[in-house]
């Protein structure tokens, strides 16, 4: 049977996915739930609920027996489906196989230093994407991966392999259930093995107060990343733009000053991480 996946989206140019002009794909399926989260869209594959067919503007949801239909070239992308949606997922989510990937990454490959797969979780989906990036390889592009940390090791194994580098984002190291719905807490270990394997090209974290320990979460991060000099330590300032009204209400007193994040910076530079990026 051809392996298939869903993405939510494609973005052909982009320079905040990894280094240089990157094609990024955003799979849809996610295992946390983050209070923060900017595409929880992506979360929950839909359930064809038809919720938002009849909510849009241009015509570009239909009903039939299967579910729902997308079509994508009257839509004017007023994002109203995604609004509607109960669920935090997307009827605009595609399905693709290896090869239909491949000819799209094909035809850019002139344009881009490589791909990076995000989502969601990608790593929800690593046969898939293994087989993506075998293909994909012979191109001369570089392939990376977004990942929030929390996997099993040994089931993405030949995602490992295959990957030139991950991005991984530490939400927390407690407190998870809250801040993200989830009673997984292996993502530093995960870390720490990737690390291992020269196969991280940077670590994120996002700052929220109260939700997690901002303190110990990053200076434990960057005790960690201070052995690894190549490896880039970026601190997010969390924020409330694009966010839901039910996430801006859990979210708006909770955002750092930014004199606090660049404090935090300076003692993360510190602990002895040379690369550490703030984003305010």
């Amino acid at each position: 049977m051809e392996n298939k996946a869903v993405v939510n989206r494609i973005i052909p140019f982009s320079n905040v996915d990894g280094p240089g002009n990157r094609l990024a794909i955003f799979f849809q399926g996610c295992n946390i739930s983050c209070i923060y989260c900017h595409n929880p869209e992506t979360i929950n594959r839909c359930i064809s609920c038809m919720a938002c067919v009849s909510g849009c503007p241009s015509g570009a949801l239909k009903t039939c027996d299967e579910g729902v239909i997308y079509d994508e070239k009257v839509c004017t992308e007023c994002d109203r489906c995604i609004k509607t949606c109960r669920y935090n997922s997307s009827p605009r989510a595609k399905i693709y196989t290896v090869d239909e990937l491949y000819k799209i990454i094909d035809d850019y490959k002139l344009f881009i230093r490589g791909i990076t797969v995000s989502g969601g979780e990608p790593t929800l989906q690593a046969e898939f994407i293994t087989e993506l990036f075998k293909r994909v390889k012979p191109l001369g592009l570089t392939c990376f991966v977004d990942t929030n940390g929390f996997f099993d090791r040994e089931r993405i194994s030949g995602l490992i392999e295959a990957a030139d580098k991950f991005m991984v984002d530490i939400k927390a190291i407690d407190n998870i259930d809250i801040l993200c719905g989830t009673t997984m807490k292996n993502n530093i270990e995960n870390l720490k093995y990737l690390l291992r394997l020269n196969k991280v090209y940077e670590v994120r974290s996002v700052i929220i107060q109260d939700y997690m320990d901002v303190e110990n979460t990053l200076f434990t991060v960057a005790s960690i990343l201070k052995e690894y000099p190549e490896v880039i330590y970026k601190l997010i300032r969390v924020h409330t733009q694009g966010l839901r009204d039910e996430q801006k209400e859990k979210v708006k007193d909770k955002v750092p000053s930014a004199e606090y994040v660049r404090q935090l910076g300076e003692k993360i530079r510190d602990i002895g991480v040379r690369k550490v990026e703030l984003i305010i």
